[in-house]
């Protein structure tokens, strides 16, 4: 699962890319709960759910996710693009998202790529993940090395393009998808929980889940 300790190699924070933060905030404030805080630089703000960090906004790359991972070294937080030119973070802030894996917030991560073994080599080179096959389950299970078992946090997934696809954390995953545009309708994961595929105004892909475990 994805944690608030963030080891290297570990999902650190999450941003939004669109052309309106005004009408971002707006969307997320009904369908996450979320509340929106403006930084200096414009464009750029913080989401938050109870007060804590959850995401940020971005006006680079509008209509898409992208997703930081914990790094190592002491450089200033940098933006790299995988081979299948989906683009990524490495964070080097002194603290990430403030909350994870509850309502409202980040809880797993796909990324879908046309040649996923190529995926692997690269991710797995550049942060040394442990990457998984379970049994019967689709696709490569992601965790940071060195990290006790439950530290999965998210899969590499066949698709014909290459996209990184979050999942929050939300109690009713039907009532949310009955208000947002539907890529995948809700349904249930064997030991996993109900998930939906939604589309934001703005055509980034997001999740939601309601893990058994919530």
């Amino acid at each position: 699962m994805i944690t608030t300790e963030y080891v290297p190699g570990a999902p650190a924070w999450i941003d939004l890319g669109t052309s309106d933060e005004a009408k971002a905030a707006e969307f997320y404030s009904g369908v996450l709960g979320w509340e929106y805080q403006p930084l200096d630089t414009p464009g750029t703000g913080v989401f938050t759910r109870a007060g804590r960090a959850v995401a940020g906004h971005v006006t680079s790359r509008p209509g898409s996710w992208t997703v930081h991972f914990a790094g190592t070294s002491p450089a200033a937080e940098v933006r790299l693009t995988d081979p299948h030119g989906e683009e990524f973070g490495v964070w080097q802030g002194p603290a990430g998202l403030g909350a994870v894996s509850v309502p409202g917030s980040l809880t797993w991560l796909e990324l879908h790529s046309p040649a996923p073994a190529v995926s692997a080599d690269f991710y797995r080179s550049l942060f040394a993940w442990e990457i998984q096959v379970i049994p019967g389950a689709p696709g490569q299970f992601l965790q940071p090395a060195g990290t006790a078992e439950g530290r999965m946090f998210g899969a590499i997934v066949a698709d014909s393009q290459a996209f990184w696809l979050p999942y929050f954390e939300v109690a009713d995953v039907d009532q949310v998808a009955a208000s947002v545009p539907v890529l995948l309708a809700p349904h249930d994961l064997d030991g996993v929980g109900r998930i939906a595929v939604l589309v934001d105004p703005f055509g980034a892909r997001f999740g939601v889940m309601c893990s058994v475990t919530s």
